[in-house]
């Protein structure tokens, strides 16, 4: 059930009025019953593994609790109901999302030495398995470390893994946030209501003017693999930066205001990450979810930066190995995430010669033409980046950086034509790009916009959201002979 349908809104709406008019004590229960309808949408067979996972999680939970505070004697417990949990729902994730892939790989060298192949599973990634599973986890952790205390309804524990707006996409929660919220049942209140539907309308902005838009050319020029040459690849590429920002961007906005409309408060996924100076400063800012997951669960596990510039190192290539594979089974995601590592160890290995550099041409760190650089060759790098995590295979994404070291002549109208743009949708795809910048630069002055149009007199308020129905039903692609194009995140 994708955001963007209308089956969606009408599910919404009959959610939302249901919740508001049963009593209290019955709103968490139908709003678990939505969000379980809400998954069996996709595949009524994939509910079991949400299942799974909620109950393996929780049962490990309460066991975490009955065992009690770490101790000489109960250690080596703690421990085990924390490794099974673990390996129950990572062994899932791994069977669903990573068998074939590695099965795959491995055939390649068994069929070098003439071994046999091994077989292939012919299942499908169910989706939101890596948000979810990683939620899961996130709570187990908590309670291990006595972060958070064991969950003791099932039932709101359930809820909390299942909860339909950020179920298949994230944002990626942890349970200090969510479960507190969902032991009290939120009255209705008009101010939150208005200011979830202005987040949701901003969704549907970004995901159908937008990144849809900008869709139609990244997606003809890589599906050519680089034959039309280095100014398209380019051209792609950057529109594609825009486009996945948008799409995964819009798609948390649709979230976070479908929850608030329910009294449900999720946090930010984004902070804009284009405006980042630096690739540590753009990961601070994308996907804060899963960074700050990672930071957490794994790279302050490793010893962070506690243990010398080599281990830093080390720990910083690991986390964003597991950053690209999470993002998908393929060997594209791997370069890029291993890409990104070495964006950061070569970033702070270059720091101090960078600082030395500035003061040896005399021109302050933090002057505005300094900044602008930073800015531009941080969203270099990261759109170089976004080839591998674009093209379709490891030969499509070498055979469009080539492309970029022979980029020829500026290309004839006709040629541009060949992009799967005209004119007109080139202009108006450049003018969304740069309106996505100018609200991030906005947004870092003044805040959230959204509650800033909330401050002013009711008539401008009104007015914003006519302009904003209005550009959707103008701008939007949607109608007759266009094809829903789904969320992207819904792949990982």
């Amino acid at each position: 059930m994708n955001f963007v349908s209308l089956r969606f809104c009408a599910f919404f709406v009959a959610a939302v009025f249901v919740y508001y008019v049963l009593p209290r004590r019955a709103r968490q229960p139908w709003l678990l019953a939505c969000s379980c309808f809400f998954y069996m949408c996709w595949n009524p067979a994939y509910i079991v593994l949400i299942l799974f996972s909620a109950f393996s999680t929780y049962l490990c939970g309460r066991a975490l609790a009955v065992l009690g505070a770490p101790a000489a004697g109960n250690r080596g417990r703690r421990r085990a109901a924390m490794a099974v949990s673990l390996a129950a729902n990572l062994g899932i994730l791994f069977f669903f999302k990573y068998y074939n892939f590695f099965a795959q790989s491995a055939n390649g060298l068994l069929a070098a030495r003439g071994f046999p192949a091994v077989p292939l599973l012919g299942v499908l990634l169910p989706v939101g398995i890596s948000f979810y599973t990683f939620q899961a986890i996130g709570y187990t952790v908590d309670v291990y470390r006595g972060s958070v205390s064991a969950e003791q309804r099932f039932w709101r524990y359930l809820l909390f893994i299942s909860f339909f707006p950020q179920l298949v996409a994230g944002p990626i929660e942890r349970s200090g946030n969510i479960l507190p919220q969902l032991q009290l049942p939120a009255r209705f209140s008009y101010e939150r209501a208005k200011s979830g539907l202005v987040l949701m309308l901003w969704g549907y902005i970004q995901k159908m003017v937008v990144a849809d838009r900008l869709a139609l050319l990244a997606d003809t020029v890589y599906a050519q693999g680089g034959a039309l040459g280095g100014w398209a690849t380019a051209t792609a590429t950057v529109l594609f930066c825009f486009e996945l920002y948008c799409d995964f961007s819009s798609y948390t906005d649709i979230a976070r205001g479908a929850a608030r409309i329910l009294g449900v408060e999720l946090m930010e996924n984004f902070h804009s990450p284009f405006l980042s100076q630096s690739v540590a400063e753009f990961w601070r800012n994308w996907h804060i979810s899963l960074s700050s997951f990672f930071r957490d669960y794994l790279y302050i596990p490793l010893g962070g930066s506690r243990r010398g510039l080599a281990r830093t190192c080390v720990n910083t290539m690991v986390v964003f190995l597991c950053s690209g594979l999470w993002h998908g089974a393929a060997w594209t995601f791997v370069a890029w995430g291993l890409l990104h590592g070495l964006y950061l160890v070569c970033g702070r290995l270059t720091l101090p010669l960078r600082k030395r550099l500035y003061t040896a041409l005399r021109v302050p760190y933090g002057c505005l033409p300094a900044r602008l650089w930073r800015t531009a060759w941080t969203f270099a790098l990261v759109a170089f980046s976004m080839i591998f995590f674009r093209a379709g295979g490891m030969d499509a994404a070498l055979s469009m950086v080539q492309s970029l070291l022979r980029p020829g002549a500026f290309p004839g109208r006709e040629a541009v034509l060949a992009w799967g743009m005209d004119g007109p949708d080139l202009l108006l795809s450049a003018v969304c790009a740069a309106a996505v910048v100018l609200c991030d630069v906005l947004r870092r002055r003044w805040g959230s916009l959204s509650a800033r149009l909330l401050q002013k007199p009711l008539a401008v308020q009104w007015a914003v959201l006519l302009a904003g129905v209005l550009t959707v039903a103008i701008f939007g692609m949607y109608g007759e002979g266009y094809v829903e194009k789904p969320f992207i995140y819904f792949q990982f």
